[in-house]
């Protein structure tokens, strides 16, 4: 089953499966990430929209992702945002023009997305020569013991829902052709990051 049947089919329920981690962790972390944007952005792997709600009334952004099921529940998060677009697309080929972009944002997404370094080099394609790639995403940690624990439920991980956790996505996102501004530890040590990179 590929990644995108694996979204649709849990679309209905994803939101009640991330409830504990959103509500104890995740909901600061985009509010802090995404609350004082401007200009043009785009949103990679929108899901079922639970970033838009954080976004200033004053940017204009389009969100994709390539589960049709992810985004009919973005779409009525979305209701009444005028400032929001949806489309239904793949990370790994961008329908838009180079320096198109403000802000990239992805949050919770190359872990599976399935080749990550094609899609990062899309969105540094898009991105304007002054833009800025903001990620918030989990990834595979240089201590051993964790690193241990992430390859063995990997395979679980990946068969359920089509997630990797134990991606090195800060050396994915430098492969792609980023400069790393910032990277700071979130949760669990250095499993969760913020990452924030100029094309």
């Amino acid at each position: 089953m590929s990644v995108v049947s694996k979204y649709n089919r849990i679309s209905g329920i994803y939101d009640i499966i991330e409830t504990p981690m959103e509500y104890s962790l995740y909901d600061g972390w985009r509010e802090e990430a995404l609350s004082s944007l401007s200009g043009k952005v785009l949103e990679v792997g929108v899901g079922t929209g639970r970033n838009l709600k954080y976004y200033p009334a004053g940017c204009s952004v389009i969100g994709i992702d390539n589960s049709v099921g992810m985004l009919e529940k973005a779409r009525k998060k979305a209701k009444g945002m005028k400032n929001i677009t949806l489309l239904l697309m793949d990370a790994e080929n961008l329908e838009f023009p180079d320096n198109s972009f403000d802000y990239v944002i992805i949050t919770f997404v190359l872990c599976s997305i399935p080749d990550p370094v094609k899609a990062l080099k899309e969105m540094r394609r898009v991105l304007k020569p002054s833009g800025e790639l903001i990620a918030l995403e989990h990834m595979r940690s240089i201590n051993p013991l964790i690193a241990r624990v992430e390859d063995l439920v990997n395979p679980i991980t990946f068969f359920l829902i089509g997630v990797n956790v134990n991606r090195n996505t800060v050396r994915n996102i430098e492969k792609a052709g980023f400069v790393i501004e910032e990277t700071r530890n979130l949760a669990f040590q250095d499993v969760f990051k913020k990452i924030r990179a100029k094309p």
